[in-house]
């Protein structure tokens, strides 16, 4: 066995989705399956003995449940944990917690013989490899302070929102119609989209969102964000017209395409094949948003896995618009953001922490208009 192989503890209550990971983890090329556990308990009593690397955990387990046996992992050895869950709206709810309690990232069980070769065999051991060897102590500190800063910009901005120069009429908000944000993103997605939407505030143009997820995680996602968001957020749908200070967010498993609609654009959700790996794919959507809005497109690209995004990028810059790309400190997995970036697609970088700062002023300054009063 290669001595630099990478140990993975797999968790899980079902005997075949333990054989199954167990199976897809002993073909990879420098990987150990060192241990596979029934439950919370007994993962705990194998955690010191085994010394894994990265541990898969499924979400709903008897005796001790998912959430309950991450926050117990963490609290003894700070591994990267990778949430293994149903595809329901309760599998993709406590994921999404999970995510929030510091898990690095998470899968979809695979609902057929067909789909696990994709789910386990090519994306599961590609995100083992990705977390392997993260330093998943800085990523929660960085995390949890992020969440205070977070927290009192939330608080501040409340207090301000009081105001009446905070607000912004219709006829303004009119003023963003012809424009869009294309935003971008992956593996640590959920986190960093979360601190996004604390803190963003209106007027701004309408933001048409892909983030690599399970086609079940993305409705209940987008009301997440929408519960904690001054923006309206919504999973996008077929004949959704582009609206200032809207978020739509591509469904798992579709690709987003935009088509020109008067002075904006609307929504059409499609089943073609992926593109650069993924369907949704940032590429498809971000091409689509240079070619209608050009030098009228902001683009974001920010943590992930892979390539997607890079080819949108440099359409958005070609089309005469301007791109943003996450910088690598803040990034949970600086993959995607760096292929833009080394490839020429990002004008400027930024931090997580001062996102929501960049994106107003770049939006001011692309835009020419004075977003003073409202942000």
């Amino acid at each position: 066995m290669n001595m630099h192989a990478i140990r993975v503890l797999v968790v899980d209550d079902s005997a075949l989705m333990r054989e199954m990971i167990g199976d897809a983890i002993r073909d990879a090329s420098g990987m150990e399956l060192v241990g596979a556990a029934a439950d919370g308990q007994k993962a705990l009593e194998m955690l010191d003995r085994v010394q894994p690397d990265v541990v898969t955990l499924d979400v709903q387990m008897p005796r001790m449940g998912g959430l309950e046996t991450l926050e117990a992992i963490l609290a003894r050895r700070p591994l990267p944990v990778i949430m293994v869950s149903s595809l329901t709206q309760v599998g993709a709810s406590v994921s999404l917690d999970a995510l929030d309690k510091g898990a690095m990232d998470y899968v979809g069980k695979p609902e057929s013989p067909q789909a696990a070769q994709t789910v386990l065999r090519d994306e599961l051991i590609r995100k083992i490899r990705a977390m392997a060897g993260i330093d998943v102590r800085r990523m929660l500190r960085v995390r949890t302070e992020r969440a205070e800063r977070v927290k009192q910009r939330v608080a501040d901005m409340t207090a301000q929102a009081a105001a009446p120069a905070a607000t912004l009429s219709e006829a303004g908000a009119a003023e963003f119609t012809d424009k869009c944000i294309a935003l971008g993103i992956s593996t640590g997605g959920p986190p960093a989209l979360t601190t996004l939407f604390e803190s963003l505030q209106s007027p701004l143009p309408p933001l048409v969102i892909v983030q690599h997820m399970p086609a079940q995680f993305t409705k209940p996602f987008a009301w997440r964000l929408n519960s904690i968001s001054k923006l309206t957020v919504k999973e996008a749908e077929t004949g959704d017209a582009l609206r200032p200070n809207c978020a739509y967010i591509a469904p798992g498993g579709r690709h987003l395409r935009l088509e020109k609609s008067g002075r904006s654009a609307k929504i059409t959700i499609v089943d073609s094949d992926p593109v650069s790996g993924h369907r949704p794919s940032v590429d498809v959507m971000m091409k689509d948003a240079a070619e209608i809005f050009g030098n009228r497109c902001l683009g974001i690209v920010m943590t992930g896995m892979g390539r997607d995004g890079a080819d949108g990028c440099k359409a958005i810059r070609a089309a005469g618009g301007y791109v943003l790309g996450q910088d690598e400190d803040s990034s949970d997995v600086y993959g995607m953001n760096k292929v833009a970036y080394v490839e020429g697609g990002v004008d400027r970088q930024f931090s997580l922490d001062e996102a929501v700062g960049t994106i107003m002023l770049q939006a001011r300054r692309l835009f020419g208009r004075s977003l003073a009063g409202a942000c």
